[in-house]
């Protein structure tokens, strides 16, 4: 592995690093959007990228993007594939994200490329389209009567009826735990108030000196016993916050069961009413800070840049603002039904894992135990250096993207 102390530090790698480079993309293709209506009677939207007679496709998704430039397409094509590249009914805007309601999404997109008679389909999930997938797979290689019937808001899926075609593989490029345990790993313990984001409970403070912090470009060097009750406390306010957020949907549950039975204006008023709240510093996930802990090639700092005043306190996110049943379905690492643990072992079609060496949001422990949860018999794993995105980590080096887009073209032709 790489030297921990050195002087770099990680820069914010926003969405234009997943998009591919306009001269990946010269040779005649076409891309045909086709809009989409769910089972369940919502919108959404894909587009179908070929060069034509393809009777093979990648479908990839994110829960929360429309990535439609994804670096990988290029890949796709030249292995002889099509690609189709689809988003949620939530693009650009996670505030109602149930992941329950996003695998209607994936099944409507399913069902189209079924249609246009595409014989063996892979399923893509880069990041956070990993859980989306291993949940969606789950699910619908479960007998109907088996599947999940509610939301953890304990909302009905009715996936007993939900037509859900299953897929022929799996690829997973930099897939972290899940939305729900990634941003648990982040949460920062030490707030004491949750609507007070200066709050700070000095003995968990991850950003202060006298429990091992050092600003970027140095590491951080947290030790044992400060590692144990941080993480400790990390569970107990995603267990605080859950309990706040149930508690929310059963006050509205309540007032709808008193306006049916005739209530006051008042009752009306809250079974309607649609309750948001805040959860502020969601970056501070040890590792990022302190390389040395489950050490790769990776540079101090996360995912959304090397100072952690700005992305743990700044407007700019993940799960910054939520719903009730968002934050259950979606940002919750102890409620969320989309995690790799609870869902990989169902994975028995042939499986691809990339992960990259220098990522601040999949560690190695994470790519070690997703691999190892993964139920196919059938089963690849590749590491490239590169950033979350695959992007090079050090000027002059191979772009991560290309190498990935090598194995993933390789398994592709070998495997189908």
């Amino acid at each position: 592995m790489a030297d921990t102390n050195k002087k770099k530090v990680a820069v914010t790698a926003g969405l234009r690093g997943a998009s591919w480079r306009p001269e990946r993309m010269v040779e005649a293709f076409t891309s045909t959007p086709c809009p989409l209506l769910t089972q369940d009677g919502q919108g959404a939207l894909g587009v179908l990228f070929a060069r034509g007679g393809e009777r093979k496709v990648v479908f990839i998704m994110h829960p929360r993007e429309l990535v439609v430039t994804h670096y990988l397409v290029p890949e796709v094509l030249d292995a002889g594939w099509a690609c189709w590249v689809q988003g949620a009914r939530s693009i650009g805007n996670d505030l109602r994200l149930e992941h329950e309601f996003a695998l209607y999404d994936v099944a409507a997109g399913m069902r189209k490329l079924r249609e246009m008679g595409f014989e063996t389909i892979v399923l893509l999930g880069n990041s956070g389209g990993a859980g989306l997938f291993s949940f969606y797979n789950q699910q619908a290689l479960c007998a109907p009567e088996k599947r999940i019937t509610h939301t953890p808001a304990g909302r009905l899926t009715r996936f007993a009826t939900a037509d859900m075609p299953a897929a022929d593989g799996i690829a997973l490029v930099s897939p972290h735990p899940g939305q729900g345990i990634l941003l648990m790993s982040a949460l920062d313990p030490s707030v004491t108030d949750e609507l007070d984001p200066f709050s700070v409970d000095a003995r968990l403070d991850p950003f202060s000196e006298a429990n091992g912090f050092r600003a970027p470009p140095e590491t951080s060097r947290y030790d044992a016993d400060f590692i144990e009750h941080y993480r400790a406390a990390q569970r107990q306010r995603v267990a605080r916050i859950d309990a706040f957020a149930r508690h929310l949907v059963e006050q509205r549950q309540a007032a709808r069961e008193r306006s049916k039975a005739g209530g006051t204006r008042a009752d009306k008023a809250q079974a309607s009413h649609g309750p948001i709240f805040q959860v502020w510093r969601t970056d501070a996930d040890l590792r990022c800070w302190d390389t040395s802990l489950d050490p790769s090639d990776r540079y101090v700092g996360s995912l959304w840049g090397s100072d952690p005043f700005v992305s743990n306190l700044g407007s700019v996110g993940f799960g910054r603002t939520v719903t009730p049943e968002s934050w259950l379905s979606t940002w919750s690492g102890l409620s969320s039904n989309a995690s790799l643990a609870k869902c990989a072992g169902a994975i028995t079609q042939p499986t691809l894992l990339i992960e990259y060496t220098g990522d601040n949001c999949v560690f190695p422990g994470d790519a070690d135990a997703i691999y190892a949860a993964i139920g196919a018999t059938r089963k690849e794993r590749y590491r490239v250096r590169g950033n979350h995105h695959g992007q090079a980590l050090d000027e002059g080096e191979i772009n991560g993207q290309l190498i990935a887009g090598e194995h993933l073209r390789r398994w592709l032709q070998d495997t189908f």
